[in-house]
């Protein structure tokens, strides 16, 4: 394992916050706003949270998703990279069953050189997407092999980062650049130090494996919330000390938004859950109007589904939202708080970030 330390890995508290505060962002798009607008957006919010005392920065990959326009996390991480100068950037997550694990070592090795110091490598298991499309990424419609085969293909990612296939092994003379075999070779001056290793999970199979591989675990709790806790219990209990972390470490996805009023508030959050009505009964789409939610006429079962999904997104003025994650993490024991604003607009997302900043008294500068 080379120069992997857990204080890379842990978070650093700020303010009033009693853990670590970061930002998770889907780049959402909007009705009558363009993926550009939105990657602006995300530069914005980046700022912004280096600005405040946000810790990280991570994008998701989704596929196929009209008003998600993070499908290429490396390429976003790049471009956030050179607007950025310190917070740790990285992917919440890699679905790695749909990368060659080389590729994924070029281009967080890539990204370490951009950035050295500050790059933090999530993989997930799931497609991000439906099951046609991850057929269409993986050019094959077994899919569940891509699955039961994660902690092989984790094995031979880490390999590939670390450069150290045995001799012998049929990639022992293939080498992932940019990466430690530069620091090797004749007159070699690269760092070793490559990004740390996230699993990410809904369910418990990844949270096991984080524990028993003793890396650090990152929960979707923004949308599998009554998994959270059962599923922290997991990676504690399976936590076995590593070279990558002496103690378990997990950090838990939040769906959180802060407005000047708590109706305002309810009103951004509303256009998101119609969102995600769509995207659940097959109908995908752009993030819709905080007036167009407004005016939907949802069915029973749509309005259950939405009462349901709003239950679980922190959402109010600036104090009622530090109460709800106080809260939280109080809960769950999340050792740090990873904050996702899903909203039409970026004026909304960009607001509420700085609400909540405000709200934990994180430096102003």
């Amino acid at each position: 394992m080379d120069e992997i330390r857990g204080d890379e890995i842990r978070g650093k508290t700020e303010g009033a916050a009693t853990v670590p505060l970061s930002v998770l962002d889907l780049v959402t798009v909007g009705q009558g706003r363009t993926a550009t607008q939105a990657l602006r957006t995300s530069v914005d919010i980046a700022q912004l949270a280096e600005r405040r005392g946000f810790h990280r920065y991570w994008v998701a990959e989704h596929h196929s998703m009209p008003g998600v326009a993070s499908s290429s996390p490396a390429v976003i991480l790049a471009h956030l990279a050179a607007h950025t100068e310190r917070i740790r950037l990285g992917s919440g997550g890699v679905m790695l069953p749909n990368h060659a694990p080389l590729v994924i070592a070029e281009q967080f090795g890539t990204l370490e050189a951009m950035a050295p110091g500050r790059i933090d490598l999530g993989l997930g298991r799931a497609p991000g997407t439906d099951g046609a499309t991850a057929a269409a990424l993986r050019r094959t419609d077994r899919l569940g092999e891509g699955a039961d085969d994660f902690p092989q293909q984790l094995a031979e990612l880490t390999r590939f980062l670390d450069d150290d296939f045995p001799d012998g092994h049929p990639y022992s003379r293939i080498h992932a650049v940019p990466g430690p075999v530069q620091a090797t070779a004749e007159g070699g001056v690269q760092s070793p130090a490559r990004p740390p290793i996230w699993l990410l999970g809904s369910s418990g199979f990844s949270a096991r494996l984080a524990g028993v591989l003793g890396l650090p675990f990152a929960f979707a709790h923004h949308f599998s919330a009554q998994n959270t806790v059962p599923a922290l219990d997991l990676y504690r209990e399976s936590f076995r000390p590593s070279a990558v972390l002496d103690a378990p470490y997990a950090l838990i996805g939040v769906s959180a938004l802060a407005a000047d009023d708590a109706r305002e508030a309810r009103r951004q959050v509303l256009s998101g859950a119609l969102s995600m009505v769509r995207l659940r009964t097959g109908r995908p789409g752009l993030v819709p109007t905080p007036e167009e939610a407004e005016a939907y006429a949802f069915s029973p079962m749509e309005r259950e589904f939405v009462d349901s999904w709003l239950v679980n997104i922190v959402h109010g003025t600036a104090d009622e939202v530090r109460t709800g994650l106080d809260d939280l993490a109080k809960r769950t024991g999340a050792d740090e708080l990873m904050i996702t604003a899903n909203a039409h607009g970026g004026e909304a997302r960009l607001r509420s970030y700085e609400l909540i900043a405000d709200a934990y008294g994180l430096p102003a500068a």
